[in-house]
Formats: structure tokens, C-alpha cells, sequence
């Protein structure tokens, strides 16, 4: 793969961003993409710890005893091997929010007992639809059949395939244009990729942050945010950051006052509501306008969509606040970011580490 320069990020860390972007990890079964983030946050965490079910975290050791999560979420949206026919065919179903509608005629890579298997969607030819076309419906997920290229049920058996096996699309990451990333799994990789580039620089420099670092990478967000919830209990941090994409509105078809006005390489996202505690996000404003990052802002009253939502309310409160960098296409084999976005996500959460002192509380006052 030949890698473009783009500002800020070494040839040897666009090499871990895309070797983590292009390993399957969805819902569940993570760990592939874990221990490709673990072995390179080794390299100047003091340690690195994974729990149960798999979300893993690695620790920098601060001034004092306060600590300071940056968490993302290391699962991707696929399929689950839900049946298969006598035939050998295969039927779907979801993990996470994939899109059956744009399922059809795409490969796909099983992850089997024996390794992974490539297999396609299959796709009937437009012209033997064409007495449904006028009122033709988006695929419902259960009338996706997969081929492995097999002819029966025992030879699905004999390439280490059942019923329970995760899956995720065969597409891998490129870029476009002068500063653009596309491919799948962005969401929410990238964030992995993110907070560990804000351990690595915090570690290189003269004086330890005020506070202990822990980069969290979480489990699950997907499906409801459990490993963040399971985690965060057990880290028990004083102040969190976590880190996620979100909705660039700025393609045709997408209303502003409906949904925001965010715009890919429009800089990061701060997002404001009920979850986001509010002296954190004052913090981060503060700190994006010292260093003159660009702050896009969304409103979020109710719920955040992310891990945001497990984290803040865990044991007393954790003071928490959301920051999102901008993505077209979500949850497709398309998503779209900006490196500058990276960069500027990056330097955003590295300067609120920094800028952290021994005395900071992030308590509402009645004074």
C-alpha cells in the first residue's frame, strides 16, 4: 500500500492505523483488532490490561493518584452465520447497525473456525427482477444469501464454518484526494488509533501529565456500550474523554436543521447535553481556542449514541464530556474522514491531558 504524507503522523503510524482499520473485529469478537492495538501501545504505556470480555486499556502513569480516561470503542458493525441450507448457501443477521440495503452483491470475509473465508452476497441480475422493479423494497436482512463457493452443507463444515460465526465486509481502507481515508470499520477504530497517538506523545515528554492516563478501548459500543460500562467501573476515573465519530452533515440529502450542521475537515465535534458534564466541555473550548483548533458543536439533550451514555453514569458520576470526529457515510464501506480531522482530535485531547493540574475537579458548585 503506498501511503500520501499527511501532516502530523509518521509513515509507521499510518501503518498501525491501517493495519488496524483492515482487521476484522465486529461486535463480540474483538480481539483480533485488540492485540494489533496492544502491541503497539506496549511500546510506551508502563502497562496494558484487557478484561473479560476483551476491552483493553493501557496505563501512563501521572503526578497523582486522579486519573484521566480517553476511551473509543474498538468494535465494527458485520453479520452473524445465522443458518445455513443443505445447499450450502447462508443466511444473515445483523451485529450492530449494518445495512441490509446496501448488502447485495458485496464480499464478505466469515471469520471460521480455520480462519476466515471469503464469500459474497449474492445479487439476482436486475433484468430477472424486472417485474418487481416498479415497487421493489430494500433486501430484508433475512433474504441475504451468502456463497462460499461450496455445494453443500458438509463442505461449509469442511472450511470450519457454522452457524454463529461473525463476519465482516472484504473492504479495506484507500485514500482520496489530497487528505481523505475511506473504507469500513473507521467507525470506531480511528478513535483507537487517536488516543493511543495521544499516549505515545504525552509519554516523550519531560515531565509526566498531572494526571494518570488510562486509553481505554472498549468493547461492544455497537450493541449497547457494555465494555465501556465494565471497564470504566473497574478503572474508576476522575474525568473522561471519549472519543467517537459523528455525522458530517455537509452531503446532499441532509438537513441542518434536522440534524446539525457538522462539516468533514471542519475540525472536532464537541457535543452538549445531558451526558457531556458541562465543566468538561467548557474545559475543551478553552482549550481548543489556546490552541487555535477549529470546534465544531453538537447537541445531543437526551442520549449520545455512544459510550458517552455508559461511562458518565457508572459508581458516583464520571465527569465526561463526548469529542466526535466528522464522518461521511456511517456505518458503510465508505466512511469517510479527513487526516486534518485526526490530527486536530488528536491535539484536542492531548492538550486537555496536559493541561491538567493536581488540583482539578470537575464538581458542580451550589456556591
Amino acid at each position: 500500500m503506498l501511503f500520501r504524507h499527511s501532516a502530523a503522523m509518521t509513515k509507521a503510524e499510518k501503518s498501525f492505523l491501517f493495519e488496524l482499520l483492515e482487521t476484522p473485529s465486529p461486535t463480540g469478537f474483538e480481539m483480533p483488532g485488540q492485540r494489533v492495538w496492544a502491541r503497539y501501545v506496549e511500546k510506551f504505556a508502563d502497562t496494558v490490561e484487557c478484561d473479560a470480555y476483551g476491552s483493553t486499556w493501557a496505563t501512563l502513569k501521572g503526578r497523582s493518584d486522579k486519573v484521566v480516561m480517553l476511551e473509543a470503542h474498538a468494535d465494527e458493525i458485520g453479520y452473524m452465520v445465522k443458518h445455513i441450507t443443505e445447499e450450502g448457501f447462508l443466511y444473515l443477521d445483523r451485529v450492530g447497525g449494518s445495512d441490509s440495503a446496501t448488502g447485495r452483491g458485496r464480499r464478505i470475509q466469515i471469520m471460521g473456525d480455520k480462519g476466515a473465508v471469503p464469500g459474497v452476497i449474492g445479487n439476482t441480475a436486475i433484468h430477472l427482477r424486472r417485474d418487481s422493479l416498479s415497487d421493489e423494497k430494500a433486501p430484508k436482512i433475512h433474504e441475504l444469501w451468502v456463497d462460499v463457493g461450496v455445494s453443500s452443507y458438509h463442505e461449509v463444515e469442511s472450511l470450519g464454518l457454522r452457524v454463529g460465526h461473525p463476519a465482516v465486509y472484504a473492504d479495506g481502507v484507500s485514500e482520496m484526494g489530497k487528505d481523505r481515508l475511506v473504507g469500513r470499520a473507521v467507525d470506531n477504530r480511528i478513535g483507537g488509533f487517536m488516543i493511543a497517538q495521544v499516549m505515545k506523545k504525552l509519554a516523550s515528554a519531560k515531565t509526566k501529565p498531572a494526571f494518570t492516563l488510562v486509553c481505554l478501548n472498549a468493547v461492544q459500543e455497537e450493541i449497547g456500550g457494555y465494555g465501556a460500562k465494565m471497564a470504566t467501573h473497574r478503572i474508576k476515573p476522575d474525568v473522561c474523554l471519549c472519543t467517537d465519530v459523528t455525522h458530517a452533515t455537509d452531503t446532499p440529502g441532509l438537513s441542518a436543521p434536522m440534524y446539525g450542521r457538522v462539516e468533514l475537515g471542519g475540525g472536532p465535534s464537541v457535543t452538549h447535553g445531558s451526558a457531556s458534564h458541562p465543566l468538561v466541555v467548557e474545559r475543551l473550548i478553552k482549550i481548543a481556542r489556546k490552541k487555535k483548533i477549529n470546534l465544531q458543536h453538537e447537541a445531543a439533550s437526551r442520549f449520545t449514541g455512544t459510550d458517552t451514555d455508559s461511562i458518565f453514569q457508572t459508581r458516583d458520576g464520571v465527569p465526561s464530556a463526548l469529542v466526535s470526529l466528522p464522518l461521511r457515510c456511517m456505518h458503510s464501506v465508505v466512511e469517510m474522514a479527513t487526516y486534518h480531522d485526526v490530527n486536530e482530535t488528536i491535539n484536542l485531547m492531548a492538550g486537555f491531558v496536559e493541561g491538567l493540574t493536581a488540583k482539578d475537579h470537575f464538581h458542580q458548585s451550589l456556591q
